[in-house]
């Protein structure tokens, strides 16, 4: 994907809602009714949502990135994981934009194999003391290893897109016996350091985007052989590893189908057996985001048609059909580091909105397909020592949370049982798929249902971010668990005043450089908050009925406990 020219750094700022002020006030709210069956399970409401990852591997053990891991870990602790790419690169550990490296492998004048676990361990140690494990990346190719080995390290800047990222590290191996010697050495040395216990639980993969031209300069073939030599050295040092891949671009079309087909029932290159141990299939999925008309359109049709086709294709393979699937990167663009004006979204409520109405259709589009959707890769981190809100896909900017963070700590807060829900605001899904959400907005829920509690996030979005006006929402819940009695309704909320640091800094007057009680007011900004002080509701017969206004783009989550 190509990305034009930097755009001057305000518009992205200040987000698209600037630029495109309504020549009137907003319509009156609209009413939409949201019916929830306690007494109609769908299926379990997994949390898919606990995955998350970036390009760079090195912000992870820097001031922010440390922050911000510790706050990941604390959602769901020692089963959030992080995926990154760069893990095996040569160099000092410098990061940069796209950029990292370990400098794990070098050879010694004779062309013998020299091991360096420093920096991959500073990385995972950071993970494991936080909460978070490794969904552990093999790759890319070491100097050293690399049949075209100059230029090795790429030049990347915002603007400059990312079809000129591929360099030396791309390259096939000039030796697949000492690549999977390398990862065999780098697996063995994990159980070493962590316990075999512990690496059972991580994720191991091979590569990214292989059938992109960026980050693979070799064939189909030549990457079925790497990802047969990494996999056997996984499971020579840990046969009870958790293995997988090949987390292509999109749903990988011919290259995925081959791939698949090999795995199931090929000639294994590193072990002459039929097939690759596999526990897990990964693919991406992105959507497509424009700039139309002075704001921002994004484009969630084109990322739900990808995770369809991707399950599809998964589904098609009667080996690999109830193997776990992980989307191991799911965003509403392809580019996290990027800056330009389509990309406004970015610090606003419209990247929660997305994100809540995205989640919960993967779930639907899973049980249509039959297929084991374990987890959804939201490839956003931080990126050091960059201005506040300077419009890169991130969680969080100079340690401050952004308002899409905050619909990750509403996922943490459900659990248990889907229930069926219906919304009369609801964009069907397969419309949504043709055409987004371009006409009315989408206003659904997504319910969950635990012992005592039960909890109905629920969203208000639209494709386009322009002002519209709030839905008058009615939820009536039925046949829940409790007759009659009293229940304990904590609503929390996400829009321009809650959960939100970027409202706050423009509160400010968007600083540069904000002061120390500035700083520290947004930080608190950026943590959920509640709309109202928690309140007793009237259960009677196993029902309730809630009443609250939702503007566009905003996130809510109602949660009721009971004894």
């Amino acid at each position: 994907m190509k990305f034009p020219v930097f755009a001057p750094l305000v518009l992205l700022l200040l987000g698209s809602r600037a630029l495109a002020q309504p020549a009137s006030l907003p319509a009156a709210p609209f009413p939409v009714s949201i019916q929830v069956d306690a007494a109609k399970p769908v299926g379990e409401l997994k949390p898919i949502w606990r995955f998350f990852g970036a390009d760079e591997p090195n912000y992870a053990y820097m001031k922010d990135g440390k922050k911000l891991l510790g706050e990941l870990g604390e959602l769901r602790p020692d089963e959030m994981y992080f995926r990154t790419h760069n893990l095996l690169n040569t160099g000092d550990g410098t990061p940069a934009y796209k950029w990292g490296s370990t400098n794990v492998y070098t050879e010694d004048a004779a062309g013998r194999p020299i091991y360096d676990w420093t920096i991959v361990d500073r990385i995972f140690d950071t993970y494991r003391a936080r909460g978070v494990r490794p969904y552990a990346q093999i790759g890319f190719m070491p100097e050293a290893m690399s049949t075209q080995p100059k230029p090795y390290q790429h030049e990347w800047r915002p603007g400059t897109g990312t079809g000129n990222i591929g360099a030396g590290w791309g390259y096939p191996p000039k030796d697949y016996a000492k690549w999977g010697e390398l990862v065999y050495q780098w697996v063995k040395h994990c159980v070493e350091r962590y316990g075999r216990a512990e690496v059972e639980k991580w994720y191991w993969e091979v590569w990214n985007e292989p059938n992109g031209a960026s980050y693979w300069h070799g064939t189909v073939e030549e990457f079925c052989k790497l990802h047969d030599y990494a996999i056997a050295g996984v499971k020579r040092a840990l046969p009870t590893a958790r293995v997988g891949g090949p987390d292509v671009a999109g749903a990988g079309g011919k290259f995925m189908e081959d791939f698949l087909a090999h795995v199931a029932r090929g000639t294994n290159y590193a072990t002459g057996e039929k097939g690759t141990p596999t526990d897990f299939v990964a693919f991406h999925a992105k959507g497509s985001p424009s700039f139309v008309d002075g704001h921002v359109r994004l484009g969630i049709s084109n990322q739900l048609r990808t995770v369809d086709a991707g399950f599809a294709l998964i589904a098609g393979v009667p080996e690999l059909k109830n193997k776990a699937i992980i989307i191991g990167e799911s965003d509403p663009d392809g580019c996290a580091a990027c800056q330009e004006p389509r990309l406004g979204y970015r610090n606003t409520t419209m990247f929660s909105s997305y994100t809540a109405a995205v989640f919960a259709r993967k779930h639907v589009l899973a049980d249509r397909r039959g297929v084991n959707l374990e987890g959804a890769l939201t490839w956003s981190f931080e990126f050091e020592d960059q201005p506040f809100f300077a419009g890169q896909r991130t969680v969080s900017t100079a340690g401050i949370d952004l308002p899409v963070l905050n619909v990750f700590r509403m996922f943490s807060k459900m659990g248990g049982q889907r229930l069926s829900t219906t919304s009369t605001g609801e964009v069907p899904l397969d419309a949504m798929m043709r055409a987004g959400v371009r006409g009315q907005p989408d206003v659904a829920a997504l319910t969950g249902l635990e012992a005592k509690k039960l909890s109905v996030m629920v969203w208000h979005y639209h494709d386009d971010d322009v002002v519209g006006p709030e839905a008058a929402v009615e939820l009536v819940v039925s046949h829940l668990p409790i007759g009659a009695g009293q229940a304990r309704l904590t609503h929390y909320r996400i829009d321009e005043s809650h959960s939100n640091s970027f409202t706050e800094w423009k509160k400010f007057g968007a600083p540069t450089a904000p002061n120390r009680a500035q700083y520290v007011q947004m930080e608190k900004a950026g943590k959920l908050a509640q709309l109202a002080e928690p309140a007793d509701v009237r259960i009677e017969n196993g029902s309730a009925t809630l009443k609250f206004a939702l503007p566009r783009q905003a996130v809510s989550l109602l949660v009721l406990e009971w004894q």
